[in-house]
């Protein structure tokens, strides 16, 4: 009998995938566990397997269709009596939690209700509901057998959104057009209740825009939308400052200067100044734990392990693998894991895991020439921390006038979870360790 293939969920918030290429066509056998097809994420480019051996009966999506999770995508002919669906696409869902009595909100009424009619969420669908106060009995679900997804969940958040533009021009002028915060934490002032989380709505306008002749349109991929989406979600949450000190590079660009060609020679890879930077931060971030945090609603979660993400270009589109346990590497560690990572991202090979856990950003934005810059913080983290590029400038030491290498560290820094006392603190102790770099410094 038929076998449905669904479209998996290859990584932690990941609510859909691109079929990039089918790699069977109908007629062909394949066997258990065989690629099926490639599919792309905002996260990572990966083969889906078959779950079982037989025969491809039919392709349902076409090449270039972006589907939901848990969505068919091909049938695959069996030798089994009766059809059966593959689990490989199933999202952990659980009943939605009990709201105690003094609680009272509108979500917890709509959940309560939800759960007496017998429907179960997603961790994510809860959340989201939650935070805008979005009552799920009244959503009607596209899901597989008609659950709701993060995606329903979204259109009605974004229809709440496009109402809320409709209120008076008085209303809307008072609203920050820098950061578009809603007009409802305007109104919250006035009235005695709380507001609900100020609407976030996806990147991607659908209002039309002219185009003009010799005008080149460029389709946007389905990573291009989420990186949109997910920056604007971190302006919109996050109350962004920065800050910035000067850092004297001198010693450390004559010590990897002194170590680079053999280090070529000896290890098969270059040696860069972003490992010696790393090591820095990671030091750092182990005297000031509390920049390894995220904000959860009602409390601030600090995490144990220090996982770094690193920024990667691509001509496309901007990852951030992650270099796990960063803080247990030496700098000829890190320089490894930093190559790694780079050429698995420029091959489009990362994995889920390359792509998730990462606690704190670390970029290099000076590698393409920048010396100063605001970096938008990785969604839900903390902090982002950006080294720039490092220039010769006279400085004055001891009153006299020098030729040094000097680099900008800049740091942005979500301030419901960091201020400006220990941002300050910890980009001097960064800005001490890389100045401390010298010849007897070990890399290994």
């Amino acid at each position: 009998m038929a076998t449905e293939v669904l479209m998996p969920q290859l990584g932690e918030s990941v609510t859909e995938g691109t079929i990039s290429k089918w790699l069977v066509k109908p007629g062909d056998k394949v066997k258990k566990y065989e690629p099926l097809c490639e599919v792309t994420t905002d996260k990572v480019n990966a083969e889906v397997p078959s779950t079982v051996e037989g025969v491809v009966k039919e392709l349902v999506a076409n090449e270039g269709d972006t589907l939901a999770v848990g969505k068919l995508i091909c049938y695959i002919e069996t030798e089994d009596k009766e059809p059966i669906a593959t689990q490989m696409a199933d999202i952990p869902e659980f009943e939605a939690p009990k709201q105690s009595a003094s609680a009272g909100s509108a979500s917890g009424v709509s959940m309560a209700a939800a759960k007496a009619a017998g429907k179960r969420f997603s961790p994510a669908v809860m959340r989201l509901a939650q935070e805008h106060s979005i009552d799920l009995s009244q959503i009607e679900g596209t899901g597989r057998e008609g659950r709701i997804t993060r995606k329903d969940v979204l259109a009605v958040i974004e229809r709440k959104g496009t109402t809320q533009e409709k209120q008076p021009e008085a209303a809307r002028e008072s609203a920050s057009q820098a950061e578009q915060l809603s007009v409802q934490q305007q109104l919250t002032e006035r009235q005695p209740k709380t507001a609900p989380s100020p609407t976030v709505r996806p990147a991607v306008s659908t209002s039309e825009v002219a185009v003009y002749p010799g005008d080149t349109e460029i389709s946007v991929t389905s990573v291009r939308k989420t990186i949109a989406n997910r920056m604007v979600q971190s302006k919109h949450e996050m109350p962004h400052a920065w800050t910035m000190v000067e850092v004297d590079m001198t010693n450390l660009v004559k010590l990897r200067n002194s170590l680079k060609a053999e280090f070529k020679a000896k290890e098969g890879f270059n040696l860069t100044f972003l490992p010696f930077f790393i090591k820095a931060v990671v030091e750092s971030i182990k005297e000031f734990p509390i920049m390894n945090s995220v904000w959860a609603g009602d409390k601030i979660i600090m995490r144990k392990n220090i996982n770094i993400s690193i920024a990667v270009a691509t001509d496309d589109a901007l990852f951030v693998p992650v270099i796990k346990d960063a803080d247990q590497k030496s700098i000829y560690g890190l320089a490894r894991a930093v190559d790694e990572l780079a050429a698995k991202t420029r091959q489009g090979k990362l994995t889920v895991d390359d792509m998730s856990g990462g606690t704190f950003t670390v970029n290099n934005t000076g590698s393409f020439g920048s010396v100063l810059s605001a970096p938008i913080i990785n969604y839900p983290q903390a902090a982002i921390i950006s080294m720039e590029s490092i220039v010769k400038r006279p400085v004055v030491i001891d009153d006299m006038i020098a030729i040094r290498d000097i680099a900008n560290v800049c740091l942005s820094l979500d301030h419901r979870v960091l201020d400006g006392l220990v941002c300050g603190r910890f980009l001097q102790s960064v800005k001490q360790k890389l100045e401390a770099y010298g010849s007897h410094t070990s890399i290994y």
